[in-house]
């Protein structure tokens, strides 16, 4: 027989397929927290991976999925500044946080020289312009 059967490489190349597909949104670094609810869409992505905070229902500090004493997250956030060149960081805060509290911590992520904020909601909340009052 001179010709080749191409069917088992098309069948382990649908199972890798499944495969990712089924592994890469577990692979998203995330503590749970209750975002609030938005109308605004999802910022676009980039290549190299976001820098996430949070601060979570009872008031700590997490930099990805490590949490961080409040007399250290500065000193801690500096450091990782001058090791990226993106200058972008995702702050996602509980619903529950009062609103000094994020404004303290946008602050500090401006102190420690983050200049491109995004806080992360949950999309598809109430739109506040709609109520016409």
């Amino acid at each position: 027989m001179s010709e080749i059967n191409v069917t088992p490489f098309v069948d382990v190349m649908l199972v890798l397929l499944v495969v990712f597909m089924v592994a890469a949104p577990l692979l998203t670094v995330g503590v749970p927290v209750e975002l609030p609810k938005t109308a605004a869409t999802a910022l676009p992505g980039d290549n190299e991976e976001p820098l996430t905070v949070t601060v979570a229902a009872d008031g700590t500090l997490l930099i990805q999925t490590t949490e961080v004493p409040s007399d250290a997250f500065i000193t801690r956030l500096q450091g990782i500044s001058e090791a990226r060149e993106d200058k972008r960081v995702y702050l996602r805060a509980d619903g529950s946080i009062p609103y000094t509290r994020v404004m303290e911590v946008m602050g500090a992520l401006n102190a420690a020289g983050f200049s491109d904020i995004g806080l992360v909601t949950d999309i598809g909340g109430p739109d506040l312009g709609a109520s016409g009052g």
